[in-house]
């Protein structure tokens, strides 16, 4: 249950064997049907989850009752809503399996003794946060001064496995399209193969 955690974190830290085996005892595994809320507007967000298997969508509802899909989570990423995990204010997103799922779900108090007893956690989190931090920036000015097309392109070349996984409604939303353009879009690029 732990491969794609200890790979994600062989990548940017070194750890112990023991180093590892504490980590893991800090993690909760938690199982997810499709279509289950790992957490809910208005709730707070108790938990930071590594997906070890499935996808996940973090999304918002509009008070028209259109949603909004701020991203997408897949195996080997984590999820949460940061600022009420870190404030404990209620959290204004959803985020919802996509597919079943396994996660690794770690609370506050948990995240503090990682970081207190394996400092070299701090360096990951820091690393991990920062890449996410870079990807919304790049994310924003993509939705201020790309076409929709080149918004297309962009999520294929970056997440191809994304579109498979994802129903075509949820990528428009992604992408703050509308489905008809979508679908023009990918009817264009299948003209041009």
């Amino acid at each position: 249950m732990f491969e794609r955690l200890s790979q994600s974190i062989n990548e940017h830290i070194s750890l112990t064997e023991e180093e590892f085996n504490f980590c893991k005892t800090l993690f909760l595994p938690k199982k997810l049907r499709k279509r289950q809320f790992l957490l809910q507007e208005g709730d707070v967000c108790k938990y930071v989850s590594f997906v070890e298997k499935g996808m996940l969508r973090t999304y918002t509802i509009h008070e028209k009752g259109n949603e909004h899909i701020l991203s997408f989570a897949m195996e080997g990423w984590w999820t949460a809503d940061l600022y009420s995990f870190f404030t404990g204010e209620p959290s204004l997103y959803h985020i919802e399996a996509l597919e079943n799922c396994e996660l690794l779900l770690l609370t506050k108090s948990s995240w503090n003794i990682l970081l207190e007893k394996i400092p070299a956690f701090e360096r990951y989190f820091r690393i991990i946060i920062q890449n996410n931090l870079i990807a919304m920036q790049r994310r924003l000015l993509g939705s201020m001064s790309e076409t929709a097309q080149e918004k297309y392109t962009k999520l294929v070349a970056t997440f191809p496995g994304c579109i498979q996984r994802v129903p075509q409604h949820m990528i428009a939303s992604y992408l703050g399209i509308s489905r008809e353009t979508l679908s023009r879009i990918r009817s264009q690029i299948a003209a041009r193969r």
